[in-house]
């Protein structure tokens, strides 16, 4: 019995529509690439050795009460309206002072916006808000 032989067939790896479909991975890559650019910003910090002329900065404390009463600097307000936050705050300059706003948790938004808006008719800019930081309830050991 004669046998057939089997010669086996090399296989041919064709490269090149490994190339083109690399290629166009390549391109897409580089076309959905964000290429982003870092925004910088100028800050001019003030520097411990230079000489600062002592200023005498003034600060003015309006206090709102839960019922929506003022009190500037200790003294009780007559008025609720802004019209008598603006005389009371007139005597504090536009940038010699400093305005602090102390607020009971339960005033009014209102109350608050109120001094906010007295502050900015009478060209006061500097502006703080007193915080009170609250008491943390004890742990629980298990």
């Amino acid at each position: 019995m004669k046998f057939k032989q089997n010669n086996p067939i090399e296989p041919d790896i064709n490269l090149i529509p490994f190339i083109d479909v690399l290629l166009v991975v390549l391109i897409f890559l580089m076309l959905t690439t964000t290429w982003s650019k870092y925004n910088e910003m100028n800050v001019s910090l003030p520097s411990a050795a230079s000489p600062q002329a002592a200023q005498d900065n003034t600060t003015w404390t309006v206090s709102v009460s839960a019922q929506g009463t003022y009190a500037v600097n200790g003294s009780t307000l007559e008025g609720r309206q802004i019209q008598d936050l603006q005389k009371a705050l007139s005597g504090l300059g536009k940038s010699e002072g400093n305005l602090l706003i102390k607020a009971d948790a339960s005033a009014s938004h209102q109350a608050v916006v109120n001094v906010l808006e007295a502050a900015r008719f009478n060209g006061i800019s500097k502006i703080a808000f007193a915080t009170q930081q609250a008491s943390q309830p004890p742990a629980t050991k298990p």
